[in-house]
């Protein structure tokens, strides 16, 4: 055995307090007590910390209210009650004021929430329900057929480096790992295994998979990929092997959990793995590394790079029986889009309860849906969340863009891009929470809407329940045969989907990636109308069009953006579109 490596060397404080005057102990005075005729109370409801900006706004409105009911300017009170009222319209505070009694003039000053925070989506769905239905009589274009107008030259093509050795050298060991999560964070776990294997010359043994305890998926690797089809596609790049040879497993009396589990760091860079894993490969001739998810760095010398490349869009193809059903699934749903070309639009929809749950959002279901949540994240997370100084904050959550999209907004969200009700909707997701409730408006919206379990049948679909893995690998491949993909909350799902239509659209996501922030405002707000609202769609719509193409930045991953470590630019001919 020898060290042969194929590395080449290529918030704001409180607000103060309000002068000690007359003027200010009287308006301080509780808004209840009797003050006697002609006197104001104040209430002041939900005290809370405020910017500076806004104080010195509160501080004008209370003095403007004082001078105006202690001098009982009639007159006076109209004008300055117009320019009041006329800021808090433009938002220049954040606070209601309102007069709760005329005879005894109370004023209750509320504190606004601030814009984007509160679910308000139901109703503006109420209100812009009659205008979709009208954009749908009177539209003449589809946004299938003009989604994607990306005016570039060029166009990519799969060019992974395949440049192969007449014979690999002799190995220096076996390298075992544990890939552990969902489908996509195993698939991740299995690429890197087989660029460090390929880095350090070691033998990959097939990875074993980690059962997970939110997945629950007793699946080996054979039961989701095609492993004969693995081990030949890499067979001229890296050595695989279904198990340990005898002499190796006899060295540590036939039992793989007494070979030594090396502790590796996340984003290990291939140095680390050259001089701190090599030599214990070298010395033991097996090791271990589990977990291994994430343990390789996204910026590793091209030879490894395309090892990834290779292994994700080449080697890894799914089990016959999961190709079989989705090839089916497939072409139902390019049948019942034959209204559009074959076109459908497919939505990773994240609306699991412990989706819900983790996210730590707010929606319609009041104190009822606070208790299920509470218990859901004990349930899953058993004291996460109740931690000293955790504050859970479901307000910020939404305004920054942290909420799960509920059914109903992406519905309002493709509705308004210019997708209408014959459009067919592939929904790929788990138990949807309260599916009955809030499924019920976006196939509304859409009611052209399949998800596996209507698109397949229960007797197709009966050797892959329990099988988490199994059914996210049939939603994997309609997605990724759809026209339009729709993400809802990121993950390795998306990330993985987004990077493989990249390699099979000539470098074009053709994804649908909301800005969710910019969506928190709009489905704040009640008043909108429908052709602001579209328009805002719309803008969103050819922006994501301009980032189909995105290009992988120094620190991002080839698994979404396979441009250009995995893919060759080319002119752009009428053949190639």
């Amino acid at each position: 055995m020898h060290g042969y490596s194929r590395l080449s060397t290529s918030r704001s404080s409180l607000s103060p307090s309000p002068p000690s005057s007359p003027r200010y102990r009287q308006l301080r005075s509780l808004s209840g007590s009797d003050s006697g005729r002609g006197s104001v109370g104040f209430s002041v409801r939900d005290p809370k910390q405020s910017s500076s900006s806004s104080s010195i706004m509160e501080k004008l409105v209370f003095l403007i209210l004082s001078a105006v009911f202690r001098r009982k300017g009639l007159l006076l009170f109209a004008p300055l009650l117009y320019i009041s009222m006329m800021l808090l319209y433009m938002g220049s505070v954040n606070f209601d004021v309102s007069i709760s009694n005329l005879k005894t003039r109370v004023v209750s000053v509320n504190k606004r929430p601030p814009s984007g925070s509160v679910y308000r989506s139901p109703q503006v769905f109420e209100k812009l329900w009659p205008f979709m239905e009208a954009e749908t009589r009177n539209s003449s274009t589809h946004a299938l057929s003009t989604a994607w107008n990306s005016r570039v030259h060029h166009v990519w093509k799969p060019c992974i480096n395949r440049s192969t050795l007449t014979a690999l050298p002799n190995s220096n060991g076996f390298l075992i790992i544990e890939a552990n999560g969902g489908l996509n964070q195993q698939r991740l776990s299995i690429c890197d295994a087989v660029a460090v294997a390929g880095l350090l010359n070691a033998s990959l043994v097939i990875p074993m998979f980690h059962l997970n305890s939110v997945w629950r998926d007793s699946s080996k690797f054979g039961d989701i990929f095609d492993e004969e089809f693995f081990i030949q596609a890499l067979s001229k790049h890296v050595n695989i092997v279904r198990e340990l040879p005898t002499d190796v497993l006899q060295q540590y009396d036939n039992n793989i959990s007494s070979i030594v589990n090396l502790r590796v760091k996340a984003w290990s860079s291939p140095m680390y793995y050259l001089h701190k894993v090599l030599p214990k490969l070298l010395q033991l001739r097996a090791v271990r590394i589990a977990p291994f998810s994430n343990r390789l760095a996204h910026g590793v010398p091209p030879d490894v790079q395309a090892l990834r490349c290779l292994a994700n869009f080449e080697a890894l193809r799914f089990a016959e029986s999961i190709r079989t059903l989705a090839d089916l699934m497939v072409g139902r749903m390019i049948k019942k889009s034959s209204q559009s070309g074959g076109k459908y639009v497919s939505v990773h929809l994240r609306f699991e309860e412990d989706m819900v749950a983790f996210s730590c959002c707010e929606y319609d279901g009041g104190d009822d849906e606070k208790h299920e949540m509470d218990l859901a994240r004990e349930r899953s997370w058993r004291g996460k969340f109740r931690r000293r100084g955790r504050v859970i904050r479901p307000g910020a959550n939404r305004v920054d863009g942290k909420c799960p999209l509920t059914p109903l907004e992406v519905g309002m969200m493709l509705r308004g891009m210019g997708f209408d009700n014959t459009t067919v909707i592939y929904v790929a997701a788990g138990k949807i929470y309260k599916a009955e409730k809030y499924m019920a408006p976006l196939r509304q919206m859409f009611p052209r809407l399949e998800t596996k379990d209507t698109i397949a049948t229960k007797e197709e679909l009966a050797p892959f329940k329990g099988h988490s893995s199994r059914l996210a690998a049939l939603d994997y491949t309609v997605c990724l045969h759809s026209e339009v993909f729709v993400t809802t909350q990121g993950g390795n799902f998306p990330h993985f989907l987004m990077g493989h239509r990249r390699y099979i659209y000539a470098g074009h996501a053709k994804t649908v990636k909301p800005d969710k922030r910019k969506l928190a405002l709009t489905f704040d707000d009640p008043n909108i109308r429908w052709k602001n609202f579209a328009q805002q769609m719309q803008d969103m719509l050819r922006h994501n069009d301009l980032k189909g193409m995105e290009m992988k930045k120094s620190s991002g991953s080839l698994y979404t953006f396979p441009m250009p470590d995995c893919m060759c630019k080319v002119p752009k001919t009428k053949n190639n579109g």
